[in-house]
């Protein structure tokens, strides 16, 4: 595995705050902050667009300088927790960690560079 790179979190998420909604579907409204625990980890907020008034909450971890691994923490519906087994969730889910991966890609000029 290689070594993990050493950036400044704060600039981090400033990147992936800058990053993310260029990759979401139109409407999507997303917050990135730093885990207080891991210096290599972001905390991501996703509200869906529309009237689904779903939220997701990811933990994203930085294997390495370009491979994130990616966990989904939460899903909410109108401030409730929802099962996240359902066939809408799953795909849901599968497409934000997808958009995730792809942010991860965009913010490489400053952990792969």
């Amino acid at each position: 595995m290689s070594e993990i790179f050493n950036i400044d979190q704060t600039q981090l998420v400033h990147a992936w705050n800058e990053s993310l909604p260029n990759v979401l579907n139109k409407g999507d409204q997303a917050q990135v902050k730093p885990d207080e625990a891991d210096q290599h980890t972001l905390r991501i907020h996703i509200d869906t667009a529309g009237h689904q008034m779903y939220s997701f909450d990811f933990k994203c971890a930085y294997v390495d300088n370009r491979e994130v691994k990616v966990d989904l923490m939460d899903v909410e519906k109108d401030g409730r927790h929802v099962d996240e087994r359902t066939d809408t969730i799953q795909q849901l889910t599968h497409d934000y960690m997808r958009h995730i991966h792809e942010c991860a890609q965009a913010v490489q000029y400053l952990t792969n560079p």
